[in-house]
């Protein structure tokens, strides 16, 4: 069994930074499919190879992919384990909006408190 430790604020930093432009999750979209090299990736988008690898850079200090070398080539694949804790963290974030509009749906569908003919809130609720 594989435990996942939280991310560090630092970690949380890097990552939704890395994930803030669409090139970058792109490039990790294509990278959880297969590795690749930065090359081929280079060749998809309408920009300089050393663009690109500014891009991959982000995405591996990031930790969201894993990148080594091959001959010349550097190849590059997504980081599942840092995926994992990214969409973990995600999770938690959902849970607790969720428990907080619950919480607000269970205040509205209290009946409202009547008030007596002094403007007072009636102890008896009626």
């Amino acid at each position: 069994m594989v435990v996942q430790r939280e991310l560090s604020e630092a970690e949380v930093d890097r990552v939704f930074h890395a994930l803030a432009t669409s090139t970058r999750r792109d490039i990790l979209r294509r990278t959880i499919e297969r590795e690749q090299s930065v090359s081929t990736l280079a060749s998809e988008y309408d920009m300089s190879f050393a663009a690109v690898q500014k891009h991959v850079s982000v995405l591996e200090a990031a930790n969201l992919i894993i990148k080594r070398a091959e001959g010349r080539e550097r190849l590059v694949r997504a980081n599942p384990e840092m995926i994992a804790r990214a969409r973990a963290l995600l999770a938690r974030y959902e849970e607790l909006w969720r428990s907080r509009i619950a919480r607000l749906d269970d205040l509205l569908a209290e009946p409202a408190p009547t008030k007596n003919k002094n403007n007072e809130p009636n102890e008896q609720g009626d």
